[in-house]
């Protein structure tokens, strides 16, 4: 449900094992105007990768961009990104109106 005091922006969230990709790709993705903001968590993932059970240290990057941009963003990441098989997850969300429109104004729709 949208109301007038609100605007959809999308989060895409993508994961890498270092530091330095994940500022890499931060930085990139805002100076290219992909992305209005990314921000970059530390966290701890457990998957399977070729039949191994798999604990590592990653760095989880949650990129603000426009439903508009949003398919751009993936492109580029995925050009970029260092994993064979990234984690690329897009979802809209609802932010306030003011968010939303500096949002727009930082990503090239």
């Amino acid at each position: 449900m949208t109301s007038s005091n609100h605007g959809e922006i999308a989060i895409l969230t993508t994961t890498v094992a270092s530091a330095e990709d994940a500022t890499r790709l931060a930085s990139g993705a805002v100076q290219e105007r992909l992305a209005a903001c990314v921000q970059i968590e530390a966290i701890r993932s457990h998957y399977v990768w070729q039949g191994q059970a798999c604990e590592e240290a990653e760095w989880r990057l949650s990129c603000k961009t426009l439903p508009a941009a949003a398919a751009r963003l993936v492109a580029w990441l995925r050009s970029c990104h260092p994993y064979e098989v990234p984690q690329l997850l897009t979802h809209s969300v609802q932010a306030e109106a003011d968010y939303a429109a500096w949002v727009a104004q930082q990503v090239d729709g």
